[in-house]
């Protein structure tokens, strides 16, 4: 669909954040991204956002958690708290990751069909331009290397310990993979993690819906773009 018509129907997108769940309404969510803060944004890069993309089919250049992303990004950068940005790759082409069985065989049947060289394959894996545009000096860039998550054999974890953080705003694709099973990990790693709903991404928009109420029930608070941003400005 194009973003007309996923407007038009309503379907994914800012359309697909629930209400807040019960637990986070008792939360002064304000105070909270006042605190030592991280921003993570997971595989927003251009495999999945150009046509030519071995995900581009999924078409999120249409879909609005670009220019969602973009104004999260730059709240963040004028407050001060944000004191960790990260930037996190996501390789469809596996072949030099490190794999179990299961492993093996998935990364294989995601790229099966896929006839790309070495050096598209290396443009398909880097950070969309719009972005790239955003990242500054000190920024991480890396890649994930294990299934879905960021935390295990990534400077991640010593990147938030060292910087005091306990906040992380997750932004990026896909929400019911990366995101959720990053969401997760921050959870069980001690951390209060937010996710933008409206920077995100499935692979088919008609299971955001289901994505968010099941992270923002039981994980994480799922908030709109706007919300964050007008949060950052009010006073605690």
């Amino acid at each position: 669909m194009t973003k007309i018509e996923l407007v038009k129907e309503k379907i994914g997108g800012i359309h697909a954040i629930p209400e807040l769940a019960p637990q986070w309404k008792k939360l002064n969510l304000a105070e909270i991204l006042k605190r030592n803060a991280a921003f993570v944004s997971v595989s927003q890069n251009k495999s999945l956002y150009e046509p030519w993309g071995a995900q581009g089919f999924e078409n999120h250049r249409e879909r609005g958690n670009l220019p969602a992303t973009i104004d999260v990004v730059q709240a963040a950068r004028k407050a001060s708290n944000f004191v960790s940005f990260s930037w996190v790759g996501y390789s469809v082409f596996r072949e030099d990751y490190p794999q179990t069985i299961f492993d093996k065989v998935q990364y294989e049947t995601w790229v099966e069909n896929l006839n790309f060289t070495e050096e598209q394959k290396e443009k398909d894996n880097e950070l969309v331009d719009e972005l790239q545009e955003l990242v500054e000096p000190g920024d991480l860039q890396f890649n994930e290397i294990a299934l879905q998550t960021a935390f295990v054999g990534t400077p991640l974890p010593l990147e938030l310990a060292r910087k005091q953080v306990e906040v992380i705003v997750f932004t990026g694709i896909h929400l019911d993979w990366c995101i959720e099973g990053n969401v997760r990990s921050a959870r069980d790693h001690g951390y209060l993690p937010i996710v933008i709903g409206d920077a995100t991404g499935c692979k088919y928009p008609e299971e955001e819906a289901a994505a968010m109420r099941r992270i923002n029930n039981y994980f994480a608070p799922v908030i709109s773009a706007e919300t964050f941003v007008n949060l950052l400005k009010q006073p605690v």
